[in-house]
């Protein structure tokens, strides 16, 4: 299956130029509102004033409502395919000038940080988001502020910093998913199995952690390969958990349902493999199954994973 992801409206507003209100604009609403806190609460013997109510903290902005923040090139399409495939592939033994033909290289900026953020910011070019992001609390949480679960002008500064500093693109200060992914990497660091959710035997074994997206090679205790960010099946199409096993590798390999290529790929479990995709990895969408790799990730894993070896999954992608 094919995992689609399509902004075509997105994409023609953006072009079109058209103005959005931002969130936290002026307008007849808010006048509304604060006509209604204007009124005098009544006074007297036995009637105390009441304080005004707090006002509800904002909604994060769903997922769903995103759309990546930058326009889109040749390495960056609205439209994100996911070339996995749902049933086990033809097994068979490549020749070695099959495999001695390396897959092709990705675009420039293929893999550059995008951050999804609300239309109405990416059509304004917004500089510093008003918008409460669907990560608020957890990236409150890694920069060390009042965790609320509001944004405000200091968390958005704050926020802003550390997309400047990653380079993630726009740096508005939105609390979205590649914001959050940069965070969950950079504190794995070396160890990403410092909370031991991965097992630790004295083989190879792989661990795909679907809580972070991301995935490492250990052998023993000591790390083999990564960590590194993927991207794993999305909501209905699931990366199944538990144990499996690397039982066909295949460098060249294109899917048997769409003709897309799916290189360096490592099936693990039926139609369910390691593999590179030519396009972000970091999408508010998950793959259909496979565990989505950068290229160049891939390829190193490929010079680390056998025939044999084993997988552990655990876990659950955010937002399904």
């Amino acid at each position: 299956m094919s995992g689609r992801l399509v902004y075509r409206g997105a994409a023609v507003l953006l072009a079109a130029g058209t103005a959005f209100p931002v969130a936290g604009s002026t307008g007849t609403a808010v006048a509304a509102v604060t006509a209604v806190r204007a009124v005098p609460t009544p006074v007297g013997p036995g009637i105390s004033p009441k304080p005004p109510a707090p006002a509800p903290a904002p909604a994060p902005v769903p997922l769903s409502g995103l759309v990546p923040g930058v326009p889109p090139g040749p390495a960056q399409p609205w439209q994100i395919d996911t070339p996995d495939q749902a049933l086990p592939p033809r097994v068979y033994t490549p020749s070695a000038a099959e495999d001695a033909v390396e897959p092709r290289d990705a675009a420039p900026g293929t893999y550059d940080l995008i951050e999804y953020v609300p239309l109405g910011d990416a059509v304004a070019k917004v500089t510093c988001t008003r918008q409460t992001g669907p990560y608020q609390r957890q990236v409150e949480r890694w920069l060390k502020l009042k965790v609320d679960g509001r944004q405000s002008a200091s968390d958005c500064r704050t926020i802003r910093a550390f997309q400047i500093a990653y380079r993630i693109k726009p740096a508005a200060g939105f609390a979205g998913p590649v914001t959050w992914s940069t965070m969950m990497l950079i504190s794995a660091g070396k160890n990403p199995n410092a909370a031991g959710k991965c097992p630790v035997r004295s083989h190879r074994v792989a661990c795909v952690d679907l809580d972070r997206q991301l995935t490492w090679v250990q052998k023993g205790s000591r790390v083999v390969f990564g960590p590194v960010p993927m991207r794993s099946g999305g909501k209905g199409h699931a990366t199944r958990k538990g144990w499996h096993t690397v039982y066909w590798r295949h460098k060249n390999h294109v899917s048997t349902l769409y003709g897309q290529a799916m290189p360096y790929a490592q099936f693990f479990d039926g139609g369910q493999a390691f593999h590179a995709v030519y396009g972000s990895i970091h999408t508010t969408v998950g793959s259909m199954g496979c565990v989505n790799l950068r290229l160049a990730d891939a390829r190193a894993l490929w010079n680390v994973l056998k025939k044999g070896d084993r997988v552990f999954v655990w876990g659950r992608r955010p937002g399904t």
